[in-house]
């Protein structure tokens, strides 16, 4: 059924279509990647589905590389290069489509001394043939959020059956622990060990030093500075109407707004350009900056190169987290660790550091183009509750360090 439908959806989206692609002959480059591995006693092998799941496994990859064979394989098209460039995977490969056949060839293949699903992307017959060769498995920074259907009368005895079959799940909270009891028996080990992404945003937070020769050593931003990052063109159209009411409200002190779209294609930043112009915003993209510009004439700057996210939170007075008006929310760890406040949309259940920020005053939560705006104006009016905002972030990232050491006891009984 999920082959079916996997490759019927494969004509109306390209993603799809890339990961078909990049599944085709997996298993012949498996086969060579590992012929010219190192070759040790122990096999790590980590499977996630995107970028978020992959920084989770970062550190406990990192931690265990020395000593250990590590083969990754990944689900989404997005994070494929990252993963294949990584240097510290012995393999990465996209994962096949889960068959019962497939997963026993993987197995055959591999060898794992041990199988790590970082966060929730859980393969039922892989974890069922898995179960057959006593291989063992742990989740780590694992979540289930109370409205995952995963719960539903109807879906968890079957949960339960793949459930049943891990050895370990290292949850990121006392709630996700408690709803991964309700898929395991009481013999099962569910401990909290807390979130693996704080230590990687926190490192890299720390690492990201000011960049004088950033816009080409100009010091024209002269208004507050508005960082709307990893967006969609959902995000967009509540983002720019909000913009707008800024313009009205506070004409002289309206902010600069940097826009960073998630995935700048081609065809995304004319979509953007389109929306500006109609709009009747002054607009530049990044790639278009010279010494000679004058940036306090721009109201938009287009980020239309990748691996400037991190650098430009630096800089900025609010950040805006995209993804929120769209599915789910994007890593709204970044910011928060630069000491930055924090908006977004309503969509947060995956994100459970957001709440986390919503509730103690690190962040605002807003559903309307009204609230994101007046939520701005509010922030830049107060400069003391905006450092006090961003203060809140940073020790909440602050408070969670740690979960790496806690995940890897877990590991290293393992490998």
């Amino acid at each position: 059924m999920m082959f079916v439908g996997f490759h019927g959806a494969r004509c109306c989206n390209p993603k799809i279509q890339e990961g078909i692609k990049g599944r085709k002959g997996v298993f012949t480059e498996l086969t060579s990647q590992l012929q010219t591995a190192r070759r040790l006693e122990k096999t790590a092998w980590f499977h996630f589905t995107s970028v978020g799941e992959f920084e989770q496994a970062k550190p406990l990859i990192e931690a265990i590389y020395t000593e250990t064979r590590i083969v990754l394989t990944f689900f989404s098209p997005s994070v494929a290069p990252n993963a294949k460039s990584y240097p510290y995977a012995d393999s990465a490969a996209y994962l096949p489509l889960d068959t019962r056949r497939n997963a026993e060839r993987l197995i055959q293949l591999i060898e794992p001394s041990l199988i790590v699903f970082s966060k929730f992307d859980i393969w039922p017959n892989l974890v069922w043939r898995a179960s057959k060769h006593e291989v063992p498995i742990v989740v780590v920074a694992g979540t289930l959020h109370a409205e995952s259907k995963r719960l539903s009368s109807f879906a968890k005895p079957f949960f339960r059956s793949v459930h049943r079959h891990i050895r370990v799940h290292c949850a990121i909270s006392e709630g996700d622990a408690t709803r991964f009891q309700e898929l395991c028996s009481p013999a099962h080990e569910i401990v909290v060990t807390g979130d693996t992404r704080y230590e990687q945003v926190y490192r890299r937070a720390i690492a990201v030093e000011p960049d004088a020769e950033f816009f080409h050593g100009q010091t024209s931003l002269k208004r507050p500075i508005l960082i709307a990052g990893s967006t969609y063109t959902e995000d967009e159209k509540i983002l720019l109407t909000a913009y707008q009411l800024l313009r009205q409200n506070i004409p002289e002190d309206f902010p600069h707004l940097i826009l960073v779209p998630h995935e700048p294609t081609a065809q995304r930043i004319k979509e953007i350009r389109g929306h500006l112009n109609r709009e009747e915003l002054a607009y530049l993209c990044f790639s278009e900056l010279t010494s000679e510009t004058d940036l306090s004439a721009v109201d938009v700057l287009i980020v239309d190169s990748v691996g400037l996210l991190a650098k430009l939170y630096r800089l900025a007075d609010i950040a805006f987290v995209g993804g929120s008006f769209r599915g789910s929310v994007h890593n709204v760890m970044e910011p928060a660790a630069m000491a930055k406040p924090v908006i977004f949309g309503p969509t947060i259940q995956n994100a459970y550091e957001a709440s986390l920020l919503v509730e103690r005053g690190g962040a605002k939560l807003v559903r309307t183009p009204q609230q994101l705006a007046e939520a701005i104006i509010a922030w830049l009016n107060d400069e003391e509750a905006r450092a006090t905002a961003g203060s809140i972030g940073k020790q909440l990232i602050e408070e969670n360090l740690g979960a790496v050491d806690r995940t890897l006891e877990h590991l290293r009984r393992y490998v």
